[in-house]
């Protein structure tokens, strides 16, 4: 059921129905019903969108009703403390367990045996330590005995890092959020908005993130009301206006990949086979190649104040490494957020399904460009003080 701003999960995605402005394969149309938050037509989940809820975003939303399986974790020792609420019931099944942590709003159900708990990711319980899947077993008397329990992500979203808003002050300092196209821009400001909760801005305009949420996208990049502001540009013009900056760096070979990806099928989607075959893809190596070079020289050049974060430890280490880019940020965080942020890492901008490529484009004539380009980067690394690049990056 999609009505302005809101998606009620009705369970009646199937074959096109009878309603016209349905798009094929969405649904079967039922009809209009009246509903109130206290007493609803039918029961089920209920997704927001403050902006407008179309029948595509209703239908994919209670299309991932489905609980993900996380792993199987040592109970923590104060269970009643780490888990709020519970279901003691025979039989219990992981879609019954999820169903009840879900109506009460948890994003983890638990199940030890015939026990279901709900719970948010803690310092207590966090999820960083999977044990064995064996040691859960299959047996519920066994496993109710056990000192440990399968953790299931349920299709709730943690709320406890999704308030967002801008500075209440304009910054002081101006910061930016810089990287080569393809490096993970968007995925890290989505990280540090529900880290810090507070927006992050844009030297560009993306109507199709400020619609996913990106409200800083239209405030003036200038306006020092976000926490950073995106770039990708270089030059000591652009970044001397800036008094501050996070440099995200990645590997040249996934960021030219992710970049032509983008260039070709938008921020999701990936390029058709006759992109890849065309001359456009060499092109682009040619004239990208360089640019992912000469990116990172000019800000560790030119920048008055640098943090360099790697998109690959960021993905390998993302609570200690965010943690210290909100530093950095000048902003304090609980630790409940991170994990809250951790737990909700991947958010809407990450791509998915086959690609639809030879996952090893690059001629070796491309790679012997690239892997010189990435030589000096790790040298100017190393002659600024930093660390040099990421083993991974190590020419091939």
């Amino acid at each position: 059921l999609a009505e302005q701003g809101r998606c009620c999960d009705l369970g009646a995605l199937g074959e096109q129905g009878g309603a016209p402005h349905w798009e094929k394969s969405l649904g079967t149309y039922i009809g209009c019903f009246s509903d109130d938050g206290h007493e609803r037509t039918l029961i089920g989940a209920v997704f927001y969108d403050l902006r407008k809820m179309t029948v595509s975003h209703c239908h994919d939303a209670c299309a991932e009703q489905t609980a993900t399986y996380r792993g199987c974790f040592q109970l923590p020792e104060n269970i009643t403390h780490a888990f709020p609420s519970s279901l003691i019931q025979a039989n219990v099944t992981v879609e019954t367990c999820s169903g009840f942590c879900s109506q009460k709003e948890f994003p983890l159900a638990i199940l030890r045996g015939w026990e279901c708990y709900c719970a948010y990711p803690t310092p207590q319980f966090n999820l960083r330590d999977a044990m064995d899947s064996s040691l859960c077993g299959h047996d519920p008397e066994a496993q109710r005995l056990a000192e440990y329990c399968e953790v299931y992500q349920t299709p709730v979203q943690d709320t406890r890092c999704t308030d967002r808003r801008f500075l209440p002050n304009k910054s002081k300092v101006f910061v930016a959020l810089s990287s080569f196209p393809g490096a993970g821009n968007t995925w890290a400001r989505h990280l540090i908005e529900h880290a810090t909760g507070f927006y992050t801005g844009s030297y560009y305009f993306d109507g199709t993130l400020y619609n996913k949420g990106f409200k800083g996208e239209k405030d003036h990049w200038r306006s020092r009301r976000t926490i950073c502001v995106k770039t990708h540009e270089s030059g000591r013009r652009e970044i001397e206006m800036f008094d501050s900056a996070i440099l995200l760096i990645r590997n040249p070979y996934r960021s030219l990949v992710a970049e032509f990806n983008r260039k070709c099928a938008g921020h999701l989607g990936y390029a058709a086979d006759r992109n890849w075959k065309s001359k456009e893809w060499p092109d682009f190596v040619n004239s990208y190649a360089s640019w992912w070079s000469s990116h990172v020289l000019d800000w560790l050049k030119y920048g008055k104040r640098l943090l360099v974060v790697h998109y690959e430890e960021l993905r390998r280490s993302l609570v200690p490494t965010l943690r210290e880019m909100v530093a950095f940020l000048n902003v304090s965080v609980s630790e409940e957020r991170l994990l809250c942020v951790e737990n909700n890492k991947e958010g809407s901008f990450r791509r998915r399904g086959r690609r639809s490529h030879d996952p090893e484009p690059f001629t070796p004539e491309m790679k012997d460009l690239i892997n010189g380009y990435i030589r000096t980067v790790d040298q100017a690394l190393r002659d600024h003080n930093w660390t040099g690049l990421p083993r991974e990056y190590v020419p091939r």
